[in-house]
């Protein structure tokens, strides 16, 4: 089996250290002709967005007038789309990827649930319960919902393994 050049790893940086904002908005631009092929293939229209954040190359799809990019913006399709094109960056570079895609505003949507979600379990604590848990999500849910709990003054902390790993949050 050969390996189309266009595929062909070009960097082999240490996977430990921290990308580069030169190597993350590469992984970004990788992303964009990754999800761009996508949407020409599904025949949809989007605008797309590059930003380098937190150590982590973000990709933005948002539908023009009348687009429709709602049609792939269902958080598991997002997460779905999110970790192939992690894995077309990754063949690219030859780097673990921690790319982020949003579609469609699926992001902020996603970031306002995990807020009603941590303020019903600081609700049963409130109740009187020792700690509340919440059901298992991704490592960048999990992220969020940690900076969410410290922002209402409580702990939280991951537990578990693979897809079962999931925060449980406490009085601090």
């Amino acid at each position: 089996m050969t390996t189309s050049p266009e595929y062909a790893p070009v960097d082999t940086r240490d996977e430990r250290a921290p990308a580069t904002v030169a190597q993350l908005e590469e992984e970004g631009d990788i992303a964009a002709d990754f999800i761009e092929g996508l949407l020409d293939i599904a025949d949809i229209d989007g605008d797309l967005d590059l930003d380098v954040r937190a150590g982590r190359a973000y990709v933005s799809v948002a539908a023009p007038s009348g687009g429709s990019v709602a049609l792939i913006a269902a958080p598991d399709t997002v997460q779905a789309l999110q970790e192939l094109t992690r894995i077309a960056v990754q063949s690219r570079t030859g780097r673990f990827s921690r790319l982020i895609l949003d579609v469609g505003g699926s992001r902020d949507a996603r970031q306002h649930e995990l807020e009603a979600l941590v303020d019903r379990a600081i609700a049963r604590l409130d109740d009187g319960a020792s700690q509340a848990s919440l059901p298992a999500m991704s490592s960048y849910e999990r992220k969020v919902v940690h900076d969410i709990v410290a922002d209402r003054g409580f702990v939280s902390e991951s537990y578990g393994e693979g897809a079962d790993r999931h925060t449980v949050i406490r009085r601090g």
